[in-house]
């Protein structure tokens, strides 16, 4: 490491070992430099490694709380003691005592959503009322076990609604989708993977697509050895006409999906971290390769990012047969701790089609396997056996997702159906798009408007930046002298500002990835002086060589 440079307590044989670890694992290291710096009182902390916004939707919350006193209210109306228990919420006429509680408390928080909420069940959806409002009451009380195990009945319905109007554009394709509610995307992730393996769609060592830069975990586990699948990357290597990145996905990198013997493709969309959506040509382009030339692949897209572009279609609502639906409540919402999301799969789909084309062998296996909890296995939709396969099959009467996680996530759902302006999406689009301009002026950069950019995470090449602003040979001299990880080390220990490494997602090696979320708007500006400050000592540097050079 060249001495002129601040020296840093991390030598360069450490950054190439650190290097090899996940972001999420490196950025503890970092962590505890910038930590250490942030000690001695020179800076503050600014921790952009990690994706938690750092906002929440209240009105959901407030209705979550207020129906939590309706339901111990019900819980005391039916057995009460004073010894702090309860009975249990009864149906019987329910609705009425709900109706006369939201005119009661028609003032209080979350009073307006909840009544909104029944009117929207009982009217649009034709809800019986009792029913329904039971099912609020044992929910938010959470005294039962989850049942249907797979998703409660009314949540589902209306969380079927939300996930057409921000995965479908309010355009979803017919018939409808069948809703697993999992303990966030990661997992539902985890079901979908070990579903498709204890089902014999996909084996050991099958060839498996990725699309990168992506979620790092997403790339390790192909990886484990369970898995061991043969990976083809396809890569948004995509530039504009000024060369710099736009993160699309051109069309020889899916041309590769072309071919037949790769299962399964899966992508984060808008993607992680560059954040950006597919476009209307990408999507087309995916559309016309599955028809003509691979019917039988297997899609899985994460859209958690989805709501942050107008418009945003996913591929749920474009190849809906062949693709499972991944999302999470938490970035949007701002609910990551209480980890809600779902999986959603066509009534129609490939996976059960690609199940009932199995030799007799794997059926009787299968047969075996599911046959305690259905008379009729065979009969079992796949979305149901990862419901099983989420409990080990033998549990599978105790699955599901918590009842209150479920209200919760309604509520969630419920909130944006009924905002029909689009203020909170549009308060939340502007909160991460003002971040990141700041971050690219801060840098002497003027980003370019694009409607598919999500903007939750930025990915910035450093190796490119260096080229375009000093040249080939500055270029060269930094991959010579420094590992890619140094920038980050040198952002930590000088400037106590934590990124993650963007090679560790399959980005480009230099890059790095900051979120747009978790922090205030000036932090950003912050960051991107501190970017420029590790950057120009590079420069001075390679300058000071250069006149040792030519002496």
């Amino acid at each position: 490491m060249n001495k002129n440079l601040p020296k840093i307590k991390t030598a360069r044989k450490t950054e190439q070992k650190l290097e090899q670890m996940s972001p999420f694992e490196l950025k503890n290291n970092l962590i505890d430099l910038a930590s250490h710096h942030n000690n001695k009182g020179s800076h503050t902390m600014l921790n952009a490694g990690r994706g938690n916004p750092n906002w929440i939707a209240t009105i959901p919350r407030e209705a979550f709380f207020l129906l939590g006193k309706f339901g111990l209210e019900e819980c005391r109306r039916a057995m009460n003691y004073k010894e702090g228990l309860a009975g249990i919420p009864q149906q019987k006429g329910i609705a009425k005592r709900f109706d006369h509680f939201l005119i009661e408390n028609k003032m209080a928080p979350g009073a307006g959503l909840l009544t909104e909420l029944l009117s929207y069940g009982l009217k649009t959806h034709r809800f019986d009322p009792d029913a329904f409002v039971h099912e609020l009451a044992e929910g938010v009380i959470g005294d039962q076990y989850p049942v249907p195990d797979r998703m409660l009945k009314y949540p589902e319905a209306i969380v079927h609604d939300y996930l057409v109007q921000e995965m479908c554009s309010n355009k979803p394709p017919k018939g409808k989708y069948d809703i697993f509610a999992t303990e966030g995307g990661t997992a539902a992730m985890c079901y979908i993977f070990d579903s498709l393996m204890q089902n014999f769609l996909i084996k050991r060592g099958d060839k498996v697509a990725i699309f990168v830069p992506t979620f790092t975990p997403y790339i390790e586990i192909p990886e484990l050895d369970r898995f061991n699948f043969k990976v083809t990357l396809i890569q948004a290597s995509g530039v504009n006409k000024d060369g710099m990145h736009n993160w699309e996905y051109p069309d020889k990198e899916l041309d590769k999906l072309k071919n037949p013997q790769i299962k399964v493709a899966y992508l984060v969309n808008p993607s992680n971290p560059p954040s950006v959506a597919l476009s209307t040509v990408e999507r087309k382009k995916i559309i016309d390769i599955i028809k003509k030339d691979n019917p039988n692949l297997m899609f899985i897209t994460d859209d958690v990012y989805g709501t942050f572009v107008n418009g945003f279609r996913s591929l749920m609502a474009e190849i809906p047969h062949n693709t499972l639906g991944v999302y999470s409540f938490s970035k949007y919402f701002g609910c990551t701790g209480w980890r809600i999301g779902v999986i959603a799969l066509h009534e129609k789909n490939i996976y059960d089609k690609l199940i009932h084309e199995l030799p007799e062998n794997k059926k009787t296996a299968l047969h075996k396997r599911y046959h305690s909890i259905h008379l009729h296995p065979e009969q079992l939709k796949f979305i149901d056996r990862m419901v099983a396969d989420s409990r080990s099959v033998a549990l599978n009467h105790t699955a599901g997702l918590s009842l209150p996680q479920q209200i919760q996530m309604m509520l969630f759902a419920s909130f944006a159906l009924f905002d029909k302006t689009n203020a909170y999406k549009q308060l939340t689009c502007t909160i991460v798009q003002r971040r990141l301009n700041l971050l690219f002026e801060g840098m002497g950069f003027t980003l370019k408007p694009d409607p598919n950019r999500a903007g939750y995470y930025s990915e910035l090449d450093i190796m490119l930046w260096a080229q375009k602003n000093h040249g080939s040979d500055f270029a060269r001299y930094l991959k010579d002298n420094y590992e890619p990880v140094d920038v980050l080390f040198r952002l930590a220990e000088i400037c106590s500002v934590v990124l993650l490494n963007g090679g560790g997602f399959d980005g480009p090696e230099w890059s790095i990835r900051v979120s747009l979320a978790n922090l205030t708007d000036e932090s950003y500006t912050a960051i991107a002086k501190g970017i420029v400050l590790i950057i120009s000592e590079y420069v001075e540097d390679w300058k000071r060589q250069l006149k040792g050079v030519r002496k």
